[in-house]
């Protein structure tokens, strides 16, 4: 996937939900810009991030993120990397240590465009995270990256509360609750 192909994918991306629809047009509009895939754009910058299932859909793999202390998904910044397939990918595996990930789809699962607050010399700016869908084993072991406090396979009916309603990670969840809707 490079830059050209992403733009093709956001511009033919379909939700139902509101609040996706409302950034996908920043999205398409990011993709033509010089600095889109590194953090020397201060402002905002692509991210490619994994949206981990066991194959049952029961649980999701989250990391409690060491710097902003929050349960997310897997993921991280592109660094250059215009293949944000390659970035999901490579995220997942370094911050899980899982090696039976693999992708449900190699379509765009979802998108999020989100603030990150000012730390030391870095900015307030956001990131255009770009989602993917992937599946692992559930009883592989895990390993917890440098950049965690945690790593757990999470039943879907907990993870709101462990969450705290961040609808970006409702909104993941209710898709993969309601496959056949979405895959």
């Amino acid at each position: 996937m490079d830059r050209h192909r992403l733009k093709v994918l956001l511009e033919n991306y379909r939700t139902p939900f509101e609040e996706e629809e409302a950034f996908v047009k920043d999205f398409v509009v990011l993709t033509d810009e010089p600095l889109a895939y590194s953090r020397l754009r201060t402002t905002g910058h692509f991210t490619g991030s994994a949206w981990v299932v066991n194959k049952n859909r029961t649980h999701t793999l989250l990391t409690l993120h060491r710097k902003l202390n929050k349960w997310l998904q897997l993921g991280g910044h592109a660094d250059d990397n215009e293949n944000l397939l390659d970035v999901a990918m490579t995220e997942a595996r370094e911050e899980s240590g899982l090696h039976t990930l693999q992708f449900v789809d190699k379509s765009i699962f979802d998108i999020d465009r989100h603030v990150i607050p000012a730390r030391g010399d870095e900015p307030r700016h956001f990131h255009y995270d770009v989602r993917f869908l992937l599946e692992a084993e559930i009883d592989e072991p895990l390993t917890v990256s440098s950049e965690s406090k945690d790593l757990a396979w999470v039943s879907y009916e907990v993870v709101e509360e462990l969450v705290m309603g961040n609808t970006s990670i409702m909104r993941m969840l209710e898709k993969t609750s309601k496959s056949e809707v979405f895959l």
